[in-house]
């Protein structure tokens, strides 16, 4: 296992064999290696956003010029079912799309959720891990 750690970036996320992610926010600038790896834990494709299923996990690609963060949070919240996570996925500063982590925490906790500080995951990058509240 700790090699995994080493070499698959999603391994440090806590996905688990079996789980539903759903990926919102797909573009050609996403980390591929990412959604390998964490195919590759989950033993099966992610979801698309097109899916009316329930999702363990969100991860959300978001970029600055994606609208509204709030919106697109809540909107992630609806496809989970009670106090599972959303990886919400910002590119890095200095790249393209670039949100400052003061105007994510204040979409992510107007939208009922706690937010960890964003952190860098893979190359262009950042991740941060929410928690949906119980209902």
């Amino acid at each position: 296992m700790a090699t995994e750690h080493r070499t698959n970036p999603a391994a440090r996320l806590g996905f688990q064999p079996g789980q539903v992610v759903q990926e919102i926010g797909y573009g050609d600038d996403v980390d591929h290696d990412l959604r390998e790896g964490i195919e590759a834990i989950i033993g099966q494709e992610l979801v698309d956003e097109g899916s009316d299923g329930v999702a363990d996990v969100v991860l959300l690609w978001f970029r600055d010029d994606d609208g509204d963060l709030t919106g697109a949070l809540v909107e992630a919240i609806g496809l989970l079912g009670d106090g599972v996570i959303i990886w919400l996925m910002t590119p890095k500063q200095g790249r393209d799309g670039y949100l400052e982590t003061d105007d994510i925490t204040e979409a992510a906790v107007t939208a009922g959720l706690s937010p960890t500080k964003p952190v860098p995951l893979v190359k262009d990058w950042n991740g941060a891990r929410m928690v949906a509240p119980k209902r």
